[in-house]
């Protein structure tokens, strides 16, 4: 009996460690377009405005394949996903790099977003049912690593660029990586998906219990956003930083966001989801109000770093309670929530820069801090199964 359970015990390690492999190769992949973005506007001669029309072509890649990237799991399972994901998602970084018009680099970001996406339904549908084999919450250490592995693509990418390597030679080398990793560890991946197993159309109507988890999502996501886009702007224009400080907000925020994913599974554990969500959502607005109230140096930045905690657990938690429903399968509710979701973080940057250009930028961060909130409002509606 003892043997059995070891057994079963090293086989749930070993899905656990593969699951965590797919992560990091996502978020790596990602974090090493993102750190080669100048080199790319220089080489293409665009500018400001002009980049920001074609970086666009990731996000509507990434909407538009959300359902079909849902169906696809659905049909055929996370596993073979999940590899195919995980391997065009880094070569279809040499595409970026060789891009030498702008309707090529379009398109080849369009693709990154397919690509991405899928990837992203397919690992957390591995992750949701490797979270269902251990019987308690291990969601939170998933994305940790994703954020870890974007921490490891910017410091990678920094040091290539300080060498001045050509991002061609430096995306194939973490394509090349990433390749391998995904050959040393897709023997390990689950073979079936746990939960839900009806065959899924293209298009399924979400029930209430989604919707409002993509509604908390939505709140959480679109600090996310705001976060990754207008904190330098912030601690440069509001808070007055010295230019080698204005990306400490930043910095701040994202330490405590992979800081508090890994510790997201113990306090899920000992708090609930609920009662975690809710959390998450009165800290999220904490943060952000104080860095409005106290817009200084010191008290700003332990603002950032209080959103930075309270935005962690958020998407793991909903994303592992979408993927237990018993009403549609793990990737189309994870395909449904991800959609509600993502919009949060498309809609808030350009949403505080139409505020901030109406009346000012600590009002915009204000109404911010409000939808955070909605986080912990809507928390308390949710009806778990005990």
């Amino acid at each position: 009996m003892n043997e059995n359970a070891g057994y079963k015990k090293n086989l749930f390690r070993k899905y656990r460690i593969a699951t965590s492999i797919f992560f990091f190769i996502a978020g790596l992949t990602f974090s090493t377009w993102a750190s080669r973005i100048p080199a790319i506007q220089t080489k293409l001669h665009l500018s400001d405005a002009g980049l920001g029309g074609v970086l666009f072509a990731l996000p509507a890649g990434l909407m538009i394949s959300l359902p079909v990237s849902g169906w696809l799991v659905s049909r055929f399972g996370s596993r073979p996903m999940v590899i195919v994901g995980s391997v065009f998602y880094p070569l279809i970084l040499l595409m970026l790099a060789s891009s030498t018009s702008v309707l090529q680099l379009v398109l080849s970001l369009f693709s990154f977003g397919i690509m991405g996406n899928l990837i992203n339904i397919a690992m957390n549908t591995q992750a949701v049912s490797v979270e269902t084999l251990y019987g308690r919450s291990v969601m939170a250490s998933f994305h940790g690593l994703w954020s870890l592995a974007g921490f490891t693509g910017a410091v990678i990418g920094t040091f290539f660029v300080s060498r001045g390597l050509p991002p061609i030679i430096h995306f194939s080398i973490v394509s090349g990586v990433s390749v391998l990793l995904v050959i040393l560890s897709y023997k390990f991946t689950l073979p079936h998906d746990i939960g839900h197993r009806q065959r899924q159309k293209a298009f399924v109507k979400p029930d209430k219990k989604i919707l409002l988890l993509g509604m908390i999502a939505f709140c959480c996501l679109v600090n996310e956003g705001a976060m990754s886009d207008w904190s330098g702007v912030y601690f440069k224009n509001i808070v007055k930083a010295p230019a080698s400080l204005v990306t400490l907000g930043y910095v701040a925020f994202t330490s405590t966001m992979a800081l508090g994913r890994f510790l997201g599974d113990s306090l899920v554990t000992k708090f609930g989801v609920k009662r975690m969500l809710q959390i998450s959502g009165s800290v999220i607005t904490t943060g952000l109000l104080l860095a409005v109230i106290f817009p200084y140096l010191s008290t700003a930045t332990a603002g950032f770093f209080l959103v930075g905690f309270g935005v962690s657990s958020v998407v793991p938690i909903v994303y592992g309670l979408a993927g237990k429903s018993t009403t549609m399968s793990a990737g189309a509710a994870l395909a449904a929530v991800s959609t509600i979701g993502f919009l949060g973080f498309l809609i808030g940057p350009p949403l505080i820069g139409f505020i901030a250009q109406a009346i000012s930028l600590r009002w915009s961060f204000t109404l911010i801090a409000i939808l955070g909130f909605g986080t912990a409002l809507l928390a308390g509606k949710l009806k778990l199964n005990k």
